[in-house]
């Protein structure tokens, strides 16, 4: 006998339905990030280590509750191990850091925009690293996106301006975060979402931290303002809304999920109008459209 769709649905596991309304409020989460990153007093690298760093504290408590609670949950022990559920985290800390940076170069609106064709590259790799085919669908989606991002950039002899480094910045922290959700969605099928968040986020806030005391002159805020920016950057943008994010590819792909993480340049574009004062032209309205279209054709090949 043939089920209604309403009987598929019902046997769906409870947690499993929940995979996509958490995979979208984690993208709204991560969508307010760049207002945080403007208005912080540190430098990019900088305020990615408190990202990180002050993120660890809610991790680390959700983590032991899990373990008190589920004896029989996977845990890394040898060095292969921790180093699986560690790598996303040196992704993680590259992306953060370019993503940062290329935020104070141009719009909170393009530079999140570009950082979310993260399906693109996702796609590239999997045809690279995985040997996967990449039909003629995906070539169309890839032109009309770069057709898209000129027009945001307000035609060819906006290509010139100093905002393009900016943007530019932003397009290889989209080719890191694509790296990040690979490893983590091979992660996620053997480890909870709490382990390897907790151990990703340790070594992405080690490497960011030393980069940060290194390139940066002020590693510390300096009034209570500069540190409520950051912690709400590291509980609301990191801790909630990554996690959400690696729950849900326990059962979403993650092209599926990369491509769906499109909401976060709605979020970002209208707190930046709402805060910031960073109105959106046509042109950029326009542009990011055609962004919008061209990643979801490429997508779709």
């Amino acid at each position: 006998m043939i089920r209604t769709a309403r009987q598929r649905a019902l046997s769906v596991d409870p947690i499993q339905r929940r995979a996509l309304p958490a995979l979208l409020l984690g993208g709204a989460a991560i969508g307010c990030s760049p207002i945080f990153v403007r208005i912080s007093e540190l430098g990019p690298v900088a305020t990615a280590f408190w990202r990180l760093a002050l993120a660890l504290l809610p991790l680390l408590f959700v983590f032991r509750r899990e373990q008190a609670i589920s004896h029989g949950q996977r845990r890394p022990h040898s060095l292969r191990e921790y180093f699986d559920v560690g790598a996303p985290g040196l992704f993680l800390a590259a992306d953060l850091a370019a993503w940062h940076t290329s935020l104070h170069m141009t719009s909170v609106a393009n530079s999140t925009l570009l950082v979310n064709a993260a399906p693109i590259f996702v796609t590239l790799f999997s045809w690279l690293v995985l040997g996967q085919k990449i039909r003629s669908g995906f070539v169309v989606g890839l032109a009309v996106s770069i057709a898209g991002v000129v027009v945001l950039k307000g035609g060819h002899a906006a290509l010139d301006g100093g905002g393009i480094r900016g943007d530019s910045v932003a397009v290889i922290a989209a080719a890191l975060y694509a790296g990040y959700i690979l490893l983590l969605g091979r992660a996620r099928r053997f480890y909870s979402t709490t382990t390897i968040m907790l151990w990703s986020t340790l070594s992405a806030a080690l490497c960011t931290g030393l980069l940060a005391w290194i390139a940066e002159p002020r590693f510390l805020p300096w009034t209570i303002a500069g540190w409520v920016t950051l912690l709400s950057l590291a509980w609301v943008g990191q801790a909630g809304g990554q996690s959400l994010i690696t729950f849900a590819l326990a059962w979403l792909p993650a092209t599926m999920s990369s491509l769906t993480l499109l909401i976060q340049p709605v979020v970002a574009a209208v707190l930046a109008w709402l805060f910031l004062k960073e109105p959106l032209t046509d042109l950029q309205i326009a542009g990011g459209l055609i962004v919008i279209i061209g990643i979801a054709l490429a997508r779709r090949g």
